[in-house]
């Protein structure tokens, strides 16, 4: 697809769905931030138009002029689109395997979550850019969303587990921050699992995030048993699921034209 400017905000609304949990927030969060990317098929009045941020990406509008070509861009994201678009997907890419995808919202009380001594659960700041960057390449995805360490520890969107040392040894984000929910997300280093670190980082998350009016919402695979159950124990509930699309690599030119 061609990239194109970000829409309005009226615009986005027609586009996209708005207000709501789930992939609803990717476009409402690369509007408000400037991190990701727009695309239509067309510079102009397009038919269809996506929305791609840290290996997300929306889809919709209509597929009818959509070639391989125009859609070889979106390789490698995970695509939540309607079904009338899988046909065109499937001819432009290699793999189109579907994620099953379970959304949550706050909606109970946390269960208490107490930690050791020498931790500290409080919000990043700018100069924990580098404790967010040692957290190393399993942790990556964490910041995506917000353009990488420098971004997140700045965001003021992120809540830690902090040693005396300064490390890093849980870390909750908002994601994705949509007009109305934000949705979290949470990484533990390996070998601080089961003090319930990260259960404290999502529920100051959580007071943070309904302090700002917004409702904390939680999307995870059908199949993360240690994500949902970690959802439940923080007051989330399951609302609705869905089907995303993880999409391969553009078919090779010479398929395109056999």
């Amino acid at each position: 697809m061609i990239e194109i400017s970000p829409p309005d905000a009226r615009a986005l609304a027609r586009w996209f769905p708005t207000h709501s949990p789930g992939p609803a927030t990717i476009g409402e969060h690369v509007l408000a931030t400037g991190i990701g990317r727009w695309w239509g098929d067309r510079p102009v009045q397009p038919r269809a138009v996506a929305v791609s941020c840290a290996g997300h990406a929306v889809l919709r509008g209509s597929p009818e002029d959509l070639t391989p070509e125009l859609l070889a861009p979106l390789a490698g994201n995970r695509v939540e689109t309607p079904a009338r678009f899988l046909p065109a997907l499937g001819a432009a890419f290699d793999r189109l395997t579907p994620w099953e995808r379970m959304v949550w919202t706050l909606q109970a009380t946390p269960q208490p979550a107490t930690v050791p001594r020498a931790v500290t659960v409080r919000r990043l700041e700018p100069a924990d850019a580098d404790a967010v960057r040692a957290l190393g390449p399993d942790a990556s995805w964490l910041s995506a969303s917000w353009g990488g360490p420098r971004g997140l520890a700045a965001s003021g969107h992120a809540w830690a587990a902090v040693g005396r040392t300064g490390r890093i040894q849980a870390v909750a984000c908002t994601y994705f921050r949509g007009t109305g929910y934000e949705d979290v997300a949470v990484h533990t280093v390996l070998d601080h699992r089961r003090q319930h670190l990260a259960l404290a980082c999502v529920t100051s998350l959580c007071a943070d995030i309904t302090s700002r009016g917004h409702t904390p919402s939680w999307n995870c695979s059908l199949h993360n048993r240690a994500s949902r159950l970690l959802a439940w124990n923080a007051g989330f509930r399951l609302v609705r699921e869905y089907v995303h699309y993880a999409v391969g690599s553009p078919v090779a030119h010479h398929r395109l034209s056999a």
